[in-house]
């Protein structure tokens, strides 16, 4: 229950930021976006980390279970609250903001090899930092992994809205961020890019920081 509701209140505020820039002709700003996010993920560390994780990405929850830090029965729940909660996220924010917004869904403007390789690389290295502050014992703990959940989001959005002149994947990193908003639109365009990158930037990313460790 904690992480669908985690995934739907960080949703509900990501797809309702991103619809009200877009209807109202940028009134939000590309600040305005990712401090929304951010703040989001810090209130939401804050809230639930003590009862879940606070993972509110089945690429975390798999990193985590393939290298023990996550029961194996966890998993499948996990990922499958994660998944509900950003559809009904999704769902709700295009039920408030009609007509159905296409923008909320993360599709790739660039060739398929090319959008496999920023979303593996930006989902490594959102891995590699958070289990070096969530799990390693010798790293400074939460109030870290707050500034770094806030600051992650804030670069990649400053990535995909300033220095691209159009994203070129969405900078998802979070394969429920991106089949919540193709459910409720219906454009599942390359979506198999999302799914299958992510995680395994999310393996290599945690699996790096556990070599190094060594």
């Amino acid at each position: 229950m904690a992480e669908f509701l985690g995934t739907f209140i960080l949703m509900f505020i990501q797809v309702s930021s991103i619809i009200m820039d877009e209807q109202h002709h940028g009134v939000v700003g590309l600040m305005g976006i990712a401090v929304s996010v951010g703040l989001a993920v810090m209130v939401l560390v804050f809230s639930i980390i003590h009862i879940s994780g606070c993972h509110l990405n089945p690429a975390v929850s798999i990193a985590m279970g393939v290298f023990g830090h996550l029961p194996p029965a966890h998993l499948v729940p996990y990922i499958a609250a994660q998944v509900l909660g950003s559809t009904a996220a999704s769902f709700a924010g295009n039920a408030i903001y009609h007509p159905v917004n296409p923008g909320i869904t993360t599709i790739p403007s660039v060739g398929t090899v090319e959008a496999f390789a920023v979303e593996f690389i930006i989902t490594f290295i959102l891995l590699f930092v958070i289990i070096a502050v969530a799990t390693d014992p010798h790293a400074v703990i939460y109030s870290i992994l707050i500034l770094v959940a806030v600051s992650s989001q804030t670069v990649i959005y400053l990535r995909r809205l300033k220095t691209i002149s159009r994203p070129s994947t969405g900078a998802s990193m979070n394969p429920a961020r991106t089949i919540g908003p193709a459910i409720a639109t219906g454009r599942y365009t390359k979506i198999w890019v999302y799914l299958v990158a992510e995680p395994l930037g999310a393996i290599a990313g945690v699996g790096s920081y556990m070599a190094i460790k060594l």
